[in-house]
């Protein structure tokens, strides 16, 4: 093989393999996602640990806690929109989709945005002081204008990169 046909061929190589790297970069950035972490009941903290107000971020149950009028509630932590991953800003005290910008309160209700609804959630039962979320059940979020709580701003949004 001479030298130049050497060259081309691996040039054309690293081109398809740099397009392959792209297209499945793409593709996980947009795909639909579902729950892939799987369902089942899920021990995340003690309940003692989560205090009013607070938000508490549980990777292994795709959710977040938090205290809603001194009961327990899991939140899918997957936008109703697309399903890109939110975020919780501590810096404002509410849950940012950074893919389209819809923003949920603390309680999962829709604030602003594309979401046609709020946050999902998942059923929470407490054992041994434990806090248990069974990810196998979703309960689909509120309707757009439903206000569980009614909690201005804390501060600035994150999605200039301040907060959370």
């Amino acid at each position: 093989m001479e030298r130049r046909q050497f060259l081309a061929t691996v040039w054309k190589v690293g081109a398809g393999l740099l397009a392959a790297a792209g297209a499945w970069t793409g593709w996980e950035m947009i795909r639909p996602r579902g729950n892939d972490r799987g369902g089942g009941v899920v021990p995340t903290i003690e309940a003692d640990a989560l205090i009013a107000d607070d938000v508490a971020a549980v990777p292994a149950a795709a959710s977040y806690l938090t205290r809603l009028d001194g009961e327990i509630v899991a939140l899918s932590d997957v936008c109703t929109h697309l399903r890109c991953k939110v975020s919780f800003c501590a810096s404002s005290g509410r849950f940012e989709c950074p893919c389209h910008g819809t923003v949920f309160n603390r309680a999962g209700d829709q604030l602003s945005g594309p979401a046609r609804r709020g946050l999902d959630r998942h059923p929470v039962s407490i054992e041994d002081g434990v806090v248990l979320v069974d990810t196998s059940v979703t309960i689909t979020g509120p309707p757009l204008g439903t206000r569980t709580i009614d909690e201005p701003a804390k501060g600035p949004a994150c999605d200039d990169g301040e907060g959370a």
